[in-house]
């Protein structure tokens, strides 16, 4: 089939070339021009603009959007609704927040335009190992797409798992786990660095990778991670946090449901944004309050 592509980074560019080794046509569009033209050498078909890209498209068109969650989706679904015709189809594979995907859609259904929510996981892997898929949207826009999700995805890799904002609720609520699963292993390999044996733990991953109960894709990243570096001594300690588990962890929140590990990771990530806070200066002072325990001066600033 022939599918739009709006979004050449990372994800949207591996995804596309995914796409065209599968024997598909993809008309691709990005606004830094040089992504356009890295995608057209391996055969897709560049478009200068968004008008260009529908224009290139055979209706029921189906136009993919890789950009990142919040406005700049919005300013793009703003921009390409006007060219379409009922019929067509836009699929949101970015990380958007499902009440947003719930928006857009009334907004597009107004025009008889179709929004498909496809959580994809993946990330840089996801070129060779394929992508897993969370899909909703109503039926008849699923099915127009299913030769591309069969591309992308490995075997028994995608599924429809419902209504227009289930992919996007369901792909939040994986990002959540994968939260609480990273956290786990980062502690383990904590303890096992703090004890008073010389551990490998490069060696230790990978030895964890066969055969172990806690064997899985994330342990085999581990694995890579630290036998690249052992310590690793080349990067810094401050972990990010793109939304989804803070999405997560408020959805448990509104539904009364306890997701305790989640929430926690989610802590642990701003706390490592924030290694001498005032609060952990006022549990150091309280403990020498009541208790006479030993405080620690403060390390000189630097000028």
């Amino acid at each position: 089939m022939r599918i739009g592509m709006v979004g050449l980074g990372k994800m949207g560019g591996n995804m596309s070339l995914r796409l065209l080794r599968a024997g598909h046509e993809v008309v691709a569009f990005d606004r830094d021009p040089a992504a356009v033209a890295r995608l057209s050498e391996q055969g897709a078909v560049g478009a200068s603009t968004i008008s260009d890209l529908v224009s290139r498209l055979d209706p029921p068109r189906a136009v993919w959007l890789m950009v990142p969650a919040g406005r700049a989706t919005d300013e793009t679904i703003e921009g390409i609704a006007p060219l379409l015709d009922p019929g067509d189809v836009v699929i949101d594979g970015g990380n958007s927040r499902w009440t947003d995907t719930n928006a857009r859609a009334t907004t597009l259904g107004a025009l008889g335009v179709g929004l498909v929510d496809a959580g994809t996981s993946g990330g840089v892997w996801g070129l060779q190992e394929g992508y897993c898929l969370m899909v909703g949207g109503p039926d008849e826009a699923v099915a127009l797409l299913r030769p591309a999700l069969g591309a992308l995805a490995p075997a028994g890799g995608w599924l429809h798992v419902g209504p227009t904002g289930s992919g996007h609720f369901t792909k939040m609520v994986h990002n959540g786990i994968e939260y609480a699963l990273m956290q786990a292993y980062a502690e383990g390999f904590d303890l096992l660095a703090a004890s008073e044996f010389d551990l490998d733990l490069a060696a230790i991953a990978e030895l964890w990778r066969h055969g172990s109960v806690v064997r899985s894709w994330l342990l085999d990243l581990t694995a890579l991670a630290l036998a690249d570096d052992p310590k690793l001594e080349r990067i810094s300690g401050w972990v990010e946090d793109s939304g989804e588990g803070r999405w997560t962890v408020e959805a448990a929140i509104d539904r009364g449901v306890p997701t305790p590990a989640i929430a926690l990771a989610l802590f642990n990530r701003f706390a490592s944004r924030e290694p001498d806070t005032l609060g952990n200066r006022l549990l150091a002072a309280l403990r020498g309050e009541f208790g006479g325990h030993a405080t620690r001066p403060a390390a000189p600033k630097e000028r």
